[in-house]
């Protein structure tokens, strides 16, 4: 079965009433006492998350993004005492995350710059104290990228990296719609409890649900539990403003996925439970980087960046491909290069009409009326959202990424 093209899909299609009030603006004291809803076959019931394990069976396979969200808003005071903000979007010098944050004197970003028509080409400074080391931080604005600026940061001290920087000077960019400020309880209650590679700049919200405790229920039971990574991008809030989905451009993620969970997968028929969007996106992208090479062995290296409507572009023969002949394809490539991790991107966009390969099971939250987020679970669905998103509605869930979450089972 090929997948249908959803180019023409009108974002309209996908708005629901969604008041204020029922937009969590902070988390529960207890993240695992977050409503649950389940929806199995068609049919929806509600628990709490903590009993998420119930639900789940032995031996299946969990997969879970492991970004940690960066203090990425910095904020710099012009002597006329006009504010300006420059939210880090993404490494360009060093590309690489890791590499950029050691940096010791220099580091390039992708920004967004807020207040930009005061900022008019001179260099912004700021003084502070980083790890004892009183320093200075300057922010040069290079050329425009779309709505971005290249930003070169500069600081004079060579023991001090742009990571204790962030981590000092950096604010938590919360998401918009909850319109208010940045708190301190959000360093802690917007990281997941299992957040290990820097580079996110919004939380994979479904895992905000787990605790020790859940995770520890979930293992006792014998499930399999997995991690990538897929750095979350600036875009994942940018609305679709086209009327059909074809004038969206998806933004473009950060995707490492090691030889080890590919394995795993295999060993799992090519099947997981995905927890978030996020997730789903890295393992479906996993498929298409396998059919890719497998159809184009001789152009390895555009094989790996999954564009945004190559789902839907395969050739017939494509849909006889397996997700684990795919992955298979992965490995081997990483076995050709020496490899442990893949490193790519993805602009991936799941839409009705996409058909699923490796995730079989969801755990999300509720996403925004018109997004791809609700696209995405539409698509896994089968159009269902309405019977998921109505009863959300009419029980007291709370929404967002402080809100409720549920578990899909189409």
């Amino acid at each position: 079965m090929l997948n249908q093209d959803p180019r023409h899909i009108k974002i309209s299609d996908y708005n629901y009433p969604l008041p204020d009030e029922r937009i969590a603006k902070f988390p529960l004291p207890e993240r695992d006492h977050s409503k649950l809803l389940l929806y199995k076959h068609g049919e929806v019931s509600e628990d709490i998350f903590t009993s998420l394990p119930n639900y789940i069976e032995a031996e299946e396979l969990m997969i879970f993004n492991n970004t940690k969200v960066i203090q990425a808003r910095l904020h710099f005071r012009k002597a006329t005492g006009a504010l300006i903000e420059v939210f880090c979007l993404e490494p360009i010098e060093p590309a690489d995350y890791a590499q950029n944050f050691q940096q010791t004197e220099h580091a390039a970003w992708l920004c967004l710059v807020g207040n930009l028509k005061k900022w008019k080409g001179e260099v912004l400074q700021r003084q502070m104290t980083v790890k004892g080391h009183a320093i200075t931080l300057c922010a040069e604005r290079g050329k425009a990228v779309g709505t971005s600026h290249w930003i070169d940061f500069r600081w004079d001290d060579t023991s001090v990296t742009f990571a204790d920087i962030l981590e000092v000077f950096g604010e938590l960019p919360i998401p918009p719609y909850l319109n208010r400020e940045t708190q301190e309880s959000d360093k802690v209650t917007y990281q997941t409890v299992y957040s290990k590679i820097k580079g996110s700049v919004a939380a994979p919200t479904a895992g905000l649900h787990f605790t020790t405790r859940v995770l520890d229920a979930l293992k006792n039971k014998g499930v399999e539990l997995e991690e990538l990574t897929l750095h979350v991008g600036a875009g994942t809030f940018k609305p679709v403003k086209s009327e059909e989905i074809e004038g969206h451009e998806m933004h473009t993620e950060w995707i490492s996925v090691a030889r080890s969970t590919l394995q795993k997968l295999i060993k799992h028929g090519g099947q997981a439970i995905a927890v978030g969007t996020t997730s789903v996106r890295t393992l479906e992208s996993l498929y298409h980087i396998g059919v890719a090479l497998l159809l184009h062995p001789e152009q390895e290296e555009e094989a790996l960046k999954v564009k945004q409507w190559q789902p839907y572009e395969l050739p017939e023969s494509a849909s006889q491909i397996s997700s684990v002949d795919a992955l298979k394809a992965v490995i081997a490539y990483l076995d050709r290069h020496k490899m442990e991790t893949l490193h790519t991107s993805t602009q991936i966009i799941i839409a009705p009409g996409y058909q699923y390969r490796i995730v079989k099971q969801m755990i999300t939250n509720f996403h925004q009326p018109q997004s791809t987020l609700l696209l995405l679970v539409s698509a896994f669905v089968k159009g269902d959202w309405h019977t998921i998103y109505n009863y959300a509605l009419s029980h007291d869930f709370r929404f967002l990424s402080y809100g409720d979450s549920s578990l899909l089972i189409p």
